[in-house]
């Protein structure tokens, strides 16, 4: 769909100007997904509350990382994928797990790989997880909450990786170097 625009705060909707002021103060400058969602200011509304909540949760930066970029590139958002590796490199996250996550190949720190692998059933099978991933979840050393506070960050991404593909959301130059063209998780 190509219907949408991608605002300023100067166009977008009055709801939606002083959340885009708030995101351009925390970031440096207005990424496309947040013009975008500016068409719906409930729904801008929404993601930026979901992502505050998400640095709230009991999981590391780098397990935040993981569940973020996961869930991008299982859902196949090029967007996403992009500008959470730009960010995960920023933040000092490991390249090896970036490159695992956007490969689909396993990555080295097993306790990650649980994380990754668990982010992946959960999206695949749509919360319906088995005995055994939930057991290798919590065995990797993760909590029962921590199952809860996963699907917080699938709320998240469900906004952001399904407006991105409506929306056709163009690449911010700041992700460019990130690029990222597709390609299924993996176990």
């Amino acid at each position: 769909m190509t219907r949408f625009t991608f605002h300023t705060t100067a166009t977008a909707p009055a709801a939606a100007q002083p959340i885009l002021e708030q995101v351009t103060e925390k970031y440096g400058f207005t990424p496309n997904l947040m013009a975008g969602l500016a068409n719906a200011p409930a729904t801008l509304e929404a993601y930026v509350a979901l992502t505050t909540l998400m640095e709230r949760t009991s999981f590391s930066q780098i397990e935040r990382q993981v569940i973020v970029l996961t869930a991008s590139v299982a859902n196949g958002c090029s967007y996403c994928v992009a500008g959470h590796s730009a960010s995960a490199v920023r933040q000092g996250i490991p390249n090896d797990v970036i490159d695992a996550i956007r490969s689909g190949t396993a990555i080295r720190d097993p306790r990650l790989q649980a994380l990754h692998l668990f982010t992946v059933k959960m999206i695949e099978q749509q919360g319906w997880i088995s005995q055994a991933d939930g057991t290798a979840f919590l065995d990797a050393g993760f909590e029962a909450h921590q199952v809860l506070e996963v699907i917080l960050g699938l709320a998240m991404k469900t906004i952001s990786n399904y407006a991105n593909q409506v929306m056709d959301t163009p690449l911010d130059a700041v992700f460019a170097g990130q690029v990222w063209h597709g390609q299924a998780a993996a176990d």
